[in-house]
């Protein structure tokens, strides 16, 4: 089983659908619309289900890293 996985259009970078299912069944489903809320540009993205593909690992995290703490100056 993997996250079904869609390229942003803004940012290029890769965003989860909220979609889980393993690579047979999802290659297997008719060609099927969807829109999904971008975490990254906090926009709707529509897309096809030809332009998604089932990503077996965990997605990319899509929050921002906490900042990382200051070094002391010497």
């Amino acid at each position: 089983m993997g996250a079904v996985m869609v390229r942003c259009p803004a940012t290029g970078r890769e965003i989860a659908t909220g979609m889980v299912m393993d690579r047979e069944t999802f290659r297997a489903t008719p060609v099927f619309f969807a829109q999904v809320d971008c975490p990254i540009c906090h926009t709707k993205h529509e897309w096809f289900a030809k332009d998604a593909w089932v990503c077996d690992a965990n997605p990319r995290e899509t929050k921002p890293r906490p900042a990382r703490p200051r070094r002391a100056a010497a």
